[in-house]
Formats: C-alpha cells, sequence, structure tokens
C-alpha cells in the first residue's frame, strides 16, 4: 500500500481564486471581542471592530459575503446581557446588541460567521 502526502502553503482555484471546498461548510470570519468593543482578542477574515456605543458592537470583514443571507451566531462570555441579538447584516459586517432588559451592557462576544464569500 503507497501513502500519499500533500504538502501546500496555498490552495487556489484553476483561475487564481479562492479553492471551493465541497460537502463541507466551514467558518468564513470568527472573532473574539472584548466588552468594551475596542480590542479583537482573535479573529479570522476581521478587519475591524467598532464600538457603536454601549453595548453595541460592529465588525467588519476583510474579505466581503457573497450576499447578505448567511448564519451568524454570537455567544458573550459572561451573563451581564440577558438579550442579544444581531443586527445590520450586510456583506461588508454584522453588527451584536447586548441588552440587560434595562440597559445595554458591554459584553465580550464570539462571533461566528458561515456562508459564501464573494
Amino acid at each position: 500500500d503507497a501513502m500519499s502526502t500533500l504538502k501546500a502553503d496555498t490552495i487556489q482555484s484553476t483561475s487564481g481564486g479562492a479553492a471551493t471546498l465541497t460537502k463541507q461548510v466551514a467558518a468564513k470570519t470568527w472573532s473574539n471581542t472584548n466588552a468594551a468593543g475596542t480590542t479583537i482578542n482573535g479573529s479570522f477574515n476581521v478587519s475591524t471592530l467598532t464600538d457603536t456605543g454601549t453595548g453595541i458592537q460592529t465588525i467588519a470583514y476583510t474579505s466581503a459575503m457573497a450576499n447578505a443571507i448567511y448564519s451568524a451566531t454570537i455567544s458573550m462570555a459572561s451573563d451581564a446581557a440577558n438579550h442579544e441579538w444581531l443586527d445590520s447584516q450586510a456583506t461588508t459586517g454584522i453588527a451584536a446588541k447586548h441588552y440587560t432588559g434595562s440597559a445595554y451592557a458591554d459584553v465580550a462576544t464570539m462571533w461566528q460567521i458561515i456562508g459564501d464569500l464573494a
């Protein structure tokens, strides 16, 4: 039995763009942001984080999504907010809001975006 090993630093499509993976789904964007909405602790395909206001954060994608119809999930690092929702979903980024029931609250957030890149 012969076994082959494929080693590559970059895999591209025949036209030089991103390779299309079939029958699998991978996160196109993820990030971990601090509560104040000013620091990206770790990320993939996130260019900036904007603190839009207390309890409102917006991330911008390095590479845009193909359209605004994609799946986005956020989770919070603490129970400081008991309501979270995604807002302003666009091809270039997305905003999240964190609300305690009586006021917006700054909360560290983990983001995961799944869909097609442009």
